[in-house]
C-alpha cells in the first residue's frame, strides 16, 4: 500500500443521522426504499393509513442503507432531493471531519464492490434476519488516499455513470419516434398482406449436423430452449436471415414467440415454423420483426389462433397479415431509428456493467497511490 494512504476508522468520519417526520410535513409520496442495485426507488409497501411520522429524512449527501439487505446492495447515496425512509432503514452521512479527508463518491465506490458485501456477510449476525448496524458500520477500517487520488477515481466512475444515464435518456425517445414512423405508414402507405414475401422453410437436421438447439422467447429473441434438447432428426434448421416462430400461443403471456435470426445456424423444435422474406426490395426484415413485436400484432396473433386445448396461429395466418409497405428506404430509415435505440440500450448497459466491475480496480489503484 502506498505510504500516502492511510487506514481509517470509518466511525471517526461518519455520523448517523436520526431526523424523524413527526410533524408530517412529507407525505407518502416523498417514500423511497433501496434496491439491490443501490437505487433509491419508489416503496412496494402499502402505505395508505400508515403512520409516516417514525419515517426517516434523507437529504442530499446522505447515505442510506437497509440493514437486512446490505449483503446484497442495498445502500445508496443521495444526490437527489429529500426523501423519506422507513424507520428500520439506517441514514449517516459524512461529518466535519470527514469531508476533509473522504469524497463521499469515493466512499459510495467503496461500499459497491463485492469485497464489501462478502465482509458484511462475514460480520453479519442474527438468526432469520442478520442485520448490520451503524457500530459495524462504524467499526470498518478503509485504506483512504489522498483527496487528489480519490477525485480522480471518482471522474473515471462517473464517466461511466455519465454514459450509462445519457445512452439511457437516448432509448425512449428513439423507441418513441420509431412507434410514431410506423403509426404514420399506416395512415401514408396501403395495408398488404405479407404471403406473398414470405417463403416456408422445412429443412430437417438429419444428418445431426447442427449442434447448436435454440428456441424463441416471447421477448422476440433466441435463447436456449427451456428444456434439455434431445438433438432431434426432426429438427428444423434456421439459417442467418431466416424467421422462426412458436406455432402454439396457447400459455405464452399473450404473446407470440417469433425471432429474425442473425446469428450462426440453429436448430429449433419440429413445431416451429420457419420461413424467410422472398425479396428485400420489397420488404426488410427488420421492418417485419418490428412490426411483428408490437403489442397490437401479439393480439391479433392470439386472437387469430386456433384450437381447443392448444392454440396455434398457423402459417396461413401470418400470411394473412397486412401491414403498410413504404419504399424500402423509408422501411430501413425506420430500422435505422430503431437500431439507434438498440444500440444506445446496449452501450447503457455495458456502461452500467462496467462501473460495476470496476470498482474494485479502482480502489486498488487508488490504495497504490493512482497515477505517479
Amino acid at each position: 500500500m502506498n505510504h500516502n494512504t492511510s487506514i481509517v476508522r470509518l466511525g471517526d468520519y461518519i455520523e448517523v443521522c436520526n431526523e424523524r417526520n413527526y410533524d408530517l410535513r412529507y407525505d407518502a409520496s416523498f417514500i423511497e426504499g433501496v434496491n439491490s442495485d443501490g437505487v433509491f426507488c419508489p416503496t412496494k409497501a402499502q402505505t395508505i393509513d400508515i403512520d409516516l411520522k417514525p419515517y426517516k429524512i434523507v437529504r442530499n449527501g446522505d447515505f442510506v442503507y437497509n440493514p437486512s439487505r446490505l449483503n446484497i446492495g442495498s445502500l445508496s447515496y443521495r444526490e437527489t432531493g429529500l426523501c423519506i425512509v422507513s424507520h428500520l432503514y439506517v441514514v449517516f452521512h459524512l461529518n466535519s471531519k470527514g469531508q476533509q479527508l473522504i469524497n463521499p463518491y469515493y466512499l459510495w465506490i467503496f461500499f459497491k464492490r463485492d469485497q464489501f458485501r462478502r465482509l458484511i456477510e462475514y460480520s453479519n449476525y442474527g438468526s432469520q434476519r442478520p442485520e448490520f448496524n451503524f457500530y459495524q458500520m462504524s467499526d470498518i477500517e478503509s485504506p483512504v488516499p489522498s483527496l487528489d487520488v480519490q477525485r480522480e477515481v471518482v471522474e473515471v466512475w462517473q464517466g461511466l455513470r455519465k454514459m450509462k444515464e445519457e445512452n439511457e435518456g437516448l432509448v425512449e425517445p428513439l423507441l418513441a419516434l420509431c412507434r410514431s414512423y410506423l403509426q404514420e405508414c399506416k395512415k401514408k402507405y396501403p395495408m398488404k398482406e405479407i404471403g406473398p414475401y414470405l417463403t416456408p422453410h422445412d429443412e430437417r437436421n438429419s444428418e445431426l449436423r447442427i449442434k447448436l438447439a435454440q428456441g424463441v422467447a416471447n421477448t422476440k429473441v433466441f435463447q436456449d430452449p427451456k428444456q434439455v434438447s434431445s438433438n432431434s432428426r426432426a429438427d428444423k434448421i434456421v439459417h442467418p436471415g431466416q424467421f422462426a416462430y412458436n406455432r402454439a400461443t396457447t400459455r405464452n403471456g399473450e404473446k407470440i414467440s417469433i425471432a429474425y435470426r442473425e446469428g450462426p445456424d440453429c436448430t429449433v423444435s419440429s413445431a416451429y415454423q420457419v420461413f424467410s422474406i422472398s425479396d428485400e426490395s420489397y420488404l426488410n426484415p427488420h421492418y417485419l420483426l418490428l412490426w411483428v413485436s408490437r403489442p397490437e400484432f401479439d393480439r391479433y396473433a392470439r386472437y387469430m389462433s386456433k384450437g381447443s386445448a392448444h392454440e396455434f396461429f398457423e402459417f396461413e395466418e401470418m400470411c394473412r397479415v397486412k401491414i403498410p409497405l413504404p419504399p424500402i428506404k423509408v422501411q430501413r430509415a425506420i430500422v435505422d431509428v430503431y437500431r439507434c435505440a438498440n444500440e444506445s440500450k446496449w452501450i447503457a448497459a455495458e456502461a452500467d456493467r462496467l462501473s460495476r466491475e470496476i470498482c474494485p480496480a479502482l480502489v486498488r489503484w487508488a490504495e497504490e497511490g493512482g497515477c505517479k
